[in-house]
């Protein structure tokens, strides 16, 4: 039995987890889901009850209710993301060594069926988290969501939009989205999926395999080049949303 009086959450102890959790049991709204996020993984921080909370959240990702069970394992995945901050939880991926991976393949599962591109690339991001692929954040797959990322360009740190999907693909310092007149844009150059290496690699051809075309397109301008309307360089776009990461996991 877990003694959740002598763990921590971002509000302090956490001996108020199991009575929030049978709530999600018995009433599992948005709110209630918004209320263990938070106190499990606020704002990306995660603390001793986050990955006490594992088990159940295993639990969850393997009931019929698609809709919990990928509430579960992207709680689970944000979790495991942050498994090298300083929590006071010790080695996490090896006490938990058995959830992780029957997490890893509850999101593969869900990932084959995914209802649409958002959902697709959550699990995406998902799978990654659980196999413990270096350097892995949150940037990638929120950004294929919202079709752009904010940077600043690496040679004169002007702040820029790299845009990726129904407006076009290219890279602007000007807010192209609420401007009463045209911004400067640069286009992207995209990758030559041929020629793509590592995570990127990788990423592109899981989601061919998986029918995703339109994520696959995408995934070649995230890890192609972009150039900075301002001053001009030139300069790798996964390497500034820092989506440039090595696959550590066969």
């Amino acid at each position: 039995m877990t003694d959740w009086s002598r763990l921590t959450h971002a509000y302090g102890s956490a001996e108020d987890i199991p009575a929030l959790l049978d709530r999600i049991a018995a009433d599992p709204t948005s709110e209630h889901w918004n209320g263990l996020w938070s106190a499990l993984c606020h704002q990306g921080s995660v603390y001793s009850a986050s990955f006490a909370a594992l088990p159940w959240l295993v639990d969850v990702a393997s009931t019929d209710n698609r809709d919990q069970a990928v509430d579960a394992l992207n709680l689970a995945a944000a979790i495991m993301a942050g498994a090298n901050q300083p929590h006071g939880a010790g080695d996490v991926r090896a006490k938990y060594s058995a959830e992780v991976a029957a997490l890893l393949s509850l999101a593969n599962q869900h990932l084959r069926t995914a209802v649409d591109r958002s959902e697709y690339v959550y699990l995406l991001e998902d799978v990654l988290s659980f196999e413990g692929v270096a350097g892995w954040n949150e940037n990638l797959a929120w950004g294929l969501t919202n079709e752009e990322y904010e940077i600043s360009c690496p040679g004169c740190a002007a702040g820029l939009f790299v845009v990726l999907g129904e407006r076009g693909f290219f890279s602007t310092s000007g807010d192209y989205a609420l401007a009463d007149d045209d911004v400067e844009t640069k286009p992207l150059r995209p990758a030559d999926p041929t020629a793509l290496t590592g995570i990127g690699r990788r990423l592109h051809d899981v989601a061919l395999a998986d029918g995703q075309r339109e994520v696959a397109n995408v995934l070649t301008y995230v890890f192609g080049d972009a150039t900075c309307p301002d001053c001009e360089a030139d300069f790798s776009v996964a390497a500034e949303i820092g989506a440039d990461w090595p696959v550590t996991l066969g």
